[in-house]
């Protein structure tokens, strides 16, 4: 009878396995890359019982008539485009007047986030992705917060961490 193998360690994040990994995925280029990334976080947004609702019922977003202008806006900032040329507060500012969003919210939207870049890509420009994003959420929520980027008391604690891995495999 042949003895079990030894369970496998798991690899280090910045071990050789990961970096394999990281090799394996390619950074966001084109626009076609976006459009596969944004609608790999879309749906999983949608999904997501907390941020989920402002999608689907608050917005009732269509992402097939979403995704062409929403990968404007990220062709805009990250591949140095100029095909947005819209107002990217004005729906989020309607939807918090409907359900005011919290850091919690945005937090989610940026654990999401960085999972999806994370899950497909791997480079300068989805390090860049990954910040953009983080820096948005913090905007967004500085202005329809009035400033603010505490949680109100009682409603948790601010951004949640950063370490989604649904997306990542």
């Amino acid at each position: 009878m042949t003895p079990p193998r030894p369970a496998r360690p798991a690899a280090e994040p910045g071990g050789a396995a990961g970096a394999t990994r990281a090799a394996a995925r390619p950074d966001i280029a084109t626009r076609a890359d976006l459009e596969t990334l944004l609608r790999r976080f879309y749906l999983a947004a949608f999904a997501d019982p907390l941020i989920g609702p402002y999608f689907t019922e608050i917005a009732g977003l269509d992402l097939d008539a979403h995704l062409p202008h929403i990968t404007d806006f990220w062709e805009s900032a990250l591949l140095r485009t100029t095909s947005y040329r819209r107002n990217a507060f004005t729906p989020h500012a309607a939807l918090h007047e409907h359900r005011p969003m919290t850091a919690e919210h945005f937090g989610r939207w940026v654990q999401l986030w960085t999972a999806a870049v994370d899950g497909l890509h791997a480079g300068p420009v989805a390090e860049r992705a990954k910040a953009q994003g983080e820096r948005i959420a913090v905007n967004l929520l500085r202005r329809t917060s009035g400033g603010s980027t505490d949680a109100p008391e009682g409603a948790g604690g601010g951004f949640v961490p950063l370490s989604a891995v649904l997306l990542r495999s």
